[in-house]
């Protein structure tokens, strides 16, 4: 609100001009005028003048009215020099300042995920670029600026475009000549020690010659593997080579090798690396694939020549592949004939070298034989059998035992990987019939059929045979003896009589006569 006000004298007219209708009036009072501008503007800026008229005459006064206010947001920030935790921001001054001097920036970064912005400076920044530190490499960020001026801060600036602080890996580690030749070179390194968020998208290969600091591309592009052969090479040529990591924050400090390297091929003879795990016997099962590589070293290419058991190898049953490095043996689908002594050959001229492999294809084993009951008692069943006819190529590791009730006929094993050839079945039932089987057993597993006994063992029950005691012969004989008294009769003439007695004898009395 703007106020123009003329003391205490003589009676005045004052006059208006105003475009601004209702937001520009003028308040009379009894001693003096009062002009006003509600919610001054930037287009009220300008000079005003005040006529005060009475009879007498008039007078002219001049007032110049400044608007001043917060400035315009700054346009977005760029961001420059981006690296492993920090980078620099960089703007422009707003188009308009308030209509006061710019005292300073502040400025405010926050993840790109999150809505929370964070305050990175309480003085003001007086320049126009800050360097921001102290950001997790990896995460993704945005930054906006305000501006200062006496009134007070603008409205913050549109966020900047998304970055991540990323930086370049370390350098790669330990550049070496893995192989040479008239026209080509193999170089192996180590990948970097530190790769960062950034990641890692590949590695450039340059060389120069010696006495030269050109350095010229090796191959077109990034190679992603850790060696790497150069060809088409000047032959006699010294060389130096360098490798260089790259991510998306740039190219890393070179790995470079110490001397230079002729490029010719250099003699070497032949010899095989025999794997540690083939200087045994490779055992594998019948089905299996047989997948052997053999490393060796020589030059030029060593002629390559592989036997079996002294004869050569027929290419239908055992595949061969020979390269510059190695020779590889394949057996698609092993078989027991593919068992038994491999010599493979390396040859240059009159240097040789020789290594042989013994391979031992293993099967499950045949069933055992004549197994038999060869006694029986209380609860108890003694077993005997021999081994099987077909070890299945390799040692019998055990035997598996089962029974089997005749009323059920469901199978239970007793012993299992059981070493010997003979066992004792305990703790069967009595009164019932058995039935036994055994499996043999090697490194694939049981035999694919059992043995069974031919014939059964009935466990019988207690008392149920009857065995008469023993008892020695008593002697029953004894003389005749009358137990009764006998008692005189009176007969009637012409009558039948009857005269009875009672006695005993052992044997009995066979005849009794009356006198």
């Amino acid at each position: 609100r703007t106020e123009l006000s003329q003391g205490r004298g003589h009676r005045r007219h004052v006059d208006i001009i105003s475009d601004n209708d209702g937001r520009v009036h003028v308040e009379t009072h009894p001693d003096h005028c009062v002009f006003i501008i509600e919610g001054a503007e930037k287009s009220d800026e300008g000079q005003y003048t005040v006529v005060v008229q009475n009879p007498a005459g008039e007078d002219k006064a001049a007032i110049n009215v400044k608007v001043i206010e917060v400035p315009s947001p700054p346009e977005s920030p760029k961001i420059l020099n981006i690296g492993e935790d920090f980078c620099t921001a960089q703007w422009e001054p707003p188009k308009y300042d308030g209509g006061m001097p710019i005292l300073g920036y502040i400025l405010e970064r926050k993840k790109k995920k999150s809505y929370r912005w964070m305050r990175l400076n309480y003085d003001l920044v007086k320049e126009l670029s800050y360097e921001s530190k102290r950001m997790i490499e990896g995460v993704i960020y945005e930054m906006r600026i305000y501006a200062v001026n006496a009134i007070g801060m603008s409205l913050p600036s549109q966020p900047s475009q998304p970055f991540m602080p990323i930086a370049p890996t370390s350098e790669p580690t330990g550049l070496n000549v893995d192989d040479v030749s008239d026209t080509s070179i193999t170089l192996k390194w180590r990948p970097p020690e530190r790769i960062g968020a950034g990641g890692l998208d590949g590695y450039i290969i340059e060389y120069c010659k010696e006495g030269s600091s050109d350095w010229v591309p090796a191959l077109q592009g990034l190679t992603e593997r850790t060696s790497c052969m150069i060809r088409d090479l000047p032959t006699g040529e010294r060389l130096t080579f360098r490798v260089k990591a790259i991510n998306l924050a740039g190219a890393s400090e070179p790995c470079t090798m110490k001397e230079p390297v002729t490029i010719r091929e250099i003699m070497q003879r032949p010899k095989i690396w025999l794997p540690r795990f083939l200087r045994q016997t490779l055992v594998k099962r019948v089905g299996e694939t047989v997948n052997i590589v053999i490393p060796f070293q020589g030059k030029p290419r060593p002629v390559v020549t592989w036997l079996k058991d002294g004869q050569p190898i027929d290419p239908k049953q055992v595949g061969i592949r020979n390269s510059e490095a190695d020779t590889i043996l394949f057996i698609r689908t092993a078989e027991r004939r593919h068992s038994g002594e491999y010599q493979v050959k390396i040859q240059i001229e009159n240097c040789e070298d020789t290594a042989t492999i013994r391979i031992q294809i293993v099967d499950k084993p045949s069933a055992p034989q004549n197994l038999k009951i060869v006694e029986i008692w209380g609860f108890n069943v003694a077993l005997e059998w021999s081994p099987p006819q077909d070890d299945g190529n390799t040692e019998i590791t055990g035997y598996t035992i089962q029974k089997a009730d005749k009323k059920t006929m469901e199978w239970f094993t007793v012993y299992e990987h059981y070493r010997r050839l003979h066992c004792v079945v305990s703790d069967l039932i009595m009164g019932n019939e058995y039935f036994f089987r055994v499996f043999s057993e090697n490194m694939c597993g049981l035999s694919e059929k059992p043995f069974n006994s031919k014939n059964s063992a009935v466990i019988q029950k207690t008392g149920i045979a009857y065995k008469p005691p023993n008892y020695k012969d008593h002697e029953f004989g004894e003389a005749p003896k009358f137990t009764h008294p006998l008692s005189n009769r009176s007969v009637i003439a012409g009558y039948n009589a009857t005269l009875s007695c009672a006695l005993r004898g052992s044997p009995k009395v066979g005849t009794c006569k009356v006198t």
